[in-house]
């Protein structure tokens, strides 16, 4: 082989490759015949930070990936981007041991000595199918842990902020004899006081309009499986299964990456839900809004919010068009960048802005003030306002 066969692109490929074996670092001596350095590429200096995110720690004498770090559930859906399935499966299993999960998993005493938390929910979802199966049920009990704690600290709020909205939605300025709210009625009119005949003149009614077990709004939760989503998944998840015990709404929960899965069926239980989730992957908006486009039957009845980090794989272009012709059939769209609790997501600004740009507000929201967005939507006020209203930004730069 001559040095400018050795010097063509596939040899320094495979270089570039040994470089990854070796750590991918500046010492690993490495260098052409002509005696340069190789660099990895953008790509491979990618695959190389993941590597060295599992493997490295030790040789390193530094931290790495710990069962406790917030970077653990974006990395497990990483990593499915950056290397094929084979491999994926290879460094998922290493990352059970290198995190310490197998042996919780295996001993179920260990979990009375740590405590479950929404990051651990997202680690085990995101090592999805590489638990063994013996210890499912153990992930399934901290799971349900978890979802369970989530679940009494939000439902009281939801519950009692989207019936309110409702409720308030269904007033009405002719209701019947019976239904007339009398105390809001003579409010509304003191100023039709008659002093001569010492009573009121009612020309506006105050009431509401008769109670129905039909459906008022339909709520589609759409949601990004990439592994930066992962908090946002678990909360969707709670929010999901308590917007769907309400009658007079129906909500369904979708999940995407490249592909698309409707988890409405699954909607009674969060666990179920959840262990449905395949974290990490590609991303398709624009499919993922196709499917819900489709299921919207009354679209100024309906609210679709779409959780997502915008980073679209798809068409964006095509993205954008649908997204401006489901706001033009009057459905609500917002779209939340994080539903967490873990501080300012990263997002794709540009796609953040085009879409604000055509009427779909685009922030990141904390899941104690989701159940006040959703009022919002019902009743159908400003929710770039109400966002504005809570100190959160929604102006981004294009």
């Amino acid at each position: 082989m001559t040095d400018a066969d050795r010097e063509g692109g596939d040899f320094r490929g495979r270089l570039g490759r040994w470089r990854l074996v070796l750590g991918g670092g500046g010492t690993d001596g490495i260098t052409t015949a002509g005696g340069e350095s190789v660099d990895l590429s953008p790509a491979d200096a990618r695959r190389d930070q993941a590597l060295d995110e599992l493997y490295g720690a030790q040789k390193n004498g530094r931290g790495g990936l710990g069962a406790s770090s917030p970077r653990v559930a974006r990395w497990l859906g990483d990593i499915r981007g950056y290397f094929p399935t084979s491999v994926v499966q290879v460094m998922q299993a290493d990352a059970m041991d290198r995190l310490g999960l197998r042996q919780l998993l295996l001993e179920p005493e260990m979990l009375r000595s740590v405590q479950p938390d929404v990051g651990l929910v997202s680690t085990l979802i995101g090592l999805g199918r590489v638990i063994p199966e013996h210890s499912r049920e153990t992930a399934r009990a901290v799971i349900r842990q978890v979802t369970d704690e989530l679940v009494e600290r939000l439902r009281a709020r939801t519950v009692q902020a989207v019936s309110g909205a409702l409720n308030r939605a269904a007033r009405t300025r002719r209701p019947r004899h019976r239904d007339i709210d009398w105390n809001r009625t003579i409010a509304a009119n003191l100023k039709h006081y008659q002093p001569e005949y010492r009573t009121i003149v009612p020309e506006r009614l105050v009431g509401h309009a008769r109670r129905s077990t039909e459906i008022q709004r339909e709520i589609i939760l759409c949601i990004d499986q990439s592994g930066s989503m992962a908090e946002s998944v678990v909360y969707s998840s709670i929010f999901g299964a308590v917007l769907s015990s309400l009658r007079s709404v129906r909500t369904r929960l979708v999940v995407f990456d490249t592909e698309v899965v409707d988890l409405t069926d699954e909607l009674d239980d969060p666990v179920d839900v959840l262990f449905g989730v395949q974290l990490g992957g590609g991303t398709d908006i624009n499919r993922a809004l196709a499917y819900c486009q489709n299921q919207i039957s009354q679209p100024t009845e309906t609210i679709l919010v779409l959780i997502s980090d915008l980073y679209e794989g798809g068409i964006a272009e095509e993205m954008l068009r649908r997204a401006s012709t489901i706001v033009g059939s009057g459905t609500t769209m917002i779209a939340l960048l994080a539903l967490s609790d873990s501080g300012h997501p990263s997002f794709d600004s540009n796609h953040a802005a085009a879409l604000a740009g055509v009427g779909v507000p685009a922030f990141a929201c904390t899941p104690d003030l989701f159940p006040d967005l959703m009022a919002a939507a019902i009743e159908r006020r400003d929710v770039g306002e109400w966002a504005a209203s809570h100190d959160i930004p929604t102006s981004h730069e294009a």
